[in-house]
């Protein structure tokens, strides 16, 4: 309980720096949820096998988000032709035509889902801070967990990596 509680001490107090907390993971499996697209199509982890894939939990309050997104947008457009995608999935208390609105206005290249339920939230480890952002490998499996705006040198070797793996 002790150990929970410093860790979402140091999560509170390294969003409020505008800096992440890098988590590694032990390769765990990405969860099955469902994402529901702007356009009204569904999307599951699965659908990204094969891809590297990079799913950022955002919202058009979070200033950092609203920050961050010009740059996974240049990674997505840097690295999409080499089978890297990229899921945008906008908090439950986000209002959808706020997101709507965010996704037109900003041209953003790739897919954004609303969390409408908060369930894909939850499935992903309960994610309540934003941003909070995963990377999935071609297999399917999160090697990185950042919460707050990542370290985008570092994000980009990475991927880098990541898209060499057969």
């Amino acid at each position: 309980m002790k150990m929970k509680i410093f860790i979402a001490t140091m999560a509170a107090s390294a969003v409020l720096l505008g800096t992440a907390l890098l988590y590694s993971t032990s390769s765990s499996k990405a969860p099955e949820a469902t994402f529901v697209l702007l356009d009204g199509s569904l999307r599951t982890a699965n659908d990204f096998r094969g891809k590297v894939t990079l799913v950022n939990f955002w919202a058009t309050s979070c200033a950092t988000c609203v920050a961050e997104m010009p740059m996974i947008v240049r990674a997505h457009e840097k690295y999409r032709s080499r089978g890297y995608e990229t899921l945008a999935v906008a908090m439950s208390y986000d209002p959808p035509s706020y997101v709507v609105n965010f996704a037109s206005t900003r041209k953003l290249p790739f897919a954004v889902a609303l969390d409408n339920t908060g369930a894909a939230a939850k499935a992903w480890g309960d994610v309540k801070v934003t941003p909070t952002t995963f990377v999935v490998n071609k297999r399917g499996n999160i090697v990185k967990r950042y919460v707050g705006k990542p370290n985008f040198d570092e994000l980009d070797k990475l991927i880098e990596e990541l898209l060499a793996e057969t």
